[in-house]
């Protein structure tokens, strides 16, 4: 750590009980107040994104991670609207009460302070950032990192124990505002700002995190480094023997569109690769 705050424990292993973590992407149908939100009540939502639960969950993953994908386009912040935590805390509850997996919330684009209200209201253990420190042009605009309001608002909701996952590069988004600083500058600023987990990512959804951006961050860390983005069965073991574990979602689709079903072919081919490099490595898992 920077020597600023006491050393955290290792937040992957306290959650996912495993130093190489596999953590699912559910993609949660539009909500309301969301252009596509068809109307109605919330089952055709849960229902999709239960089946994709119990195929991650049979295939044995070790988390998941929810998130709005379908409200496109997605609000900046400041825009996202009560109608979208409420809708989003009553969907992770029910979907908590049906599986025993940890559970994270993601809330597009960059709502770190709903993600953390839905965490609470449905006692989540984690939420992904994607920025949370300095600023970027996204298609959304122009977005702030959240981290000093979040962390402020975590700590009104008695919130401590959800931890941090934040992305070091975010994707979908020019990072030509902090050209000047290195990723290793960027890697300790998002520490400095108290994250628990910091993410390494590809430049678009499904794209494949490049090698030296994982090492590059690792190298300026002590916190666990997973990866965010272009996980498949063809790079699973490269890129795992590099990190802490993986957000993966595209790629175990059907035809590797994140909009499609779980498909548990593929989820089986992934996780036996993972399954091999956790022996190779002597990684325990409890379970």
């Amino acid at each position: 750590m920077s020597g600023v705050f006491p050393e955290k424990s290792n937040a992957i292993v306290d959650i996912f009980k495993t130093d190489k973590a596999v953590i699912g992407m559910i993609h949660l149908k539009a909500l309301p107040g969301a252009p596509h939100f068809p109307g109605g009540n919330l089952d055709a939502i849960f229902d999709f994104a239960m089946n994709d639960v119990k195929v991650y969950e049979d295939c044995k993953v070790d988390g998941l991670v929810l998130e709005n994908s379908w409200d496109i386009p997605f609000s900046k912040p400041e825009d996202i609207g009560v109608d979208t935590a409420a809708a989003f805390a009553a969907l992770a509850v029910r979907i908590k009460q049906e599986t025993k997996l940890p559970i994270g919330i993601n809330c597009l684009a960059n709502g770190a302070i709903p993600a953390l209200a839905v965490a609470k209201a449905a006692d989540l253990p984690f939420v992904r950032v994607n920025q949370w420190v300095n600023a970027y042009v996204a298609n959304e605009g122009f977005i702030e990192g959240p981290s000093a309001k979040a962390m402020r608002f975590r700590s009104q909701i008695k919130g401590d124990d959800i931890k941090i996952f934040a992305d070091v590069h975010v994707k979908h988004g020019s990072h030509s505002i902090v050209a000047d600083r290195t990723l290793a500058e960027q890697t300790r600023d998002v520490i400095f700002f108290d994250a628990d987990v910091l993410i390494a990512t590809g430049n678009r959804t499904g794209d494949e995190t490049p090698t030296d951006e994982v090492l590059g961050i690792k190298s300026n860390t002590v916190l666990p480094v997973i990866v965010g983005s272009g996980m498949s069965v063809d790079n699973a073991e490269k890129i795992l023997s590099l990190c802490n574990g993986c957000i993966v979602g595209s790629s175990l689709k059907f035809d590797g569109k994140w909009w499609n079903p779980v498909d548990p072919d593929r989820v089986k081919a992934f996780m036996r690769v993972v399954t091999e490099l956790r022996a190779k490595e002597g990684v325990p898992v409890e379970g």
